[in-house]
């Protein structure tokens, strides 16, 4: 089984719209995994459709390790990015 990664913080915009996008198109083989840097984050992405959720910098780190693909907001890439709430 695939899994899709998204991360995302703030208000989980981006990655309720990726999450939105995506669930139709997936294979069947494919777990679309949500993770935000904040509640409110992961809640929008599970609204959207992801299967799973979770918050958190371990979540992060943890689910980033097993994933196929992340997808997110530029800021995930960057020390400090997303207004602080992706830490080094």
């Amino acid at each position: 089984m695939k899994r899709i990664l998204i991360i995302d913080g703030q208000g989980g915009g981006m990655g309720a719209q990726l999450a939105k996008l995506l669930l139709p198109k997936l294979p069947a083989d494919c777990e679309l995994l949500a993770v935000g840097t904040n509640v409110l984050a992961t809640s929008a992405m599970l609204k959207a459709g992801a299967v799973r959720g979770a918050t958190g910098e371990n979540a992060v780190v943890y689910n980033a390790a097993r994933a196929d693909v992340i997808l997110g907001p530029i800021g995930i890439l960057m020390a400090n990015g997303i207004m602080g709430e992706v830490s080094p």
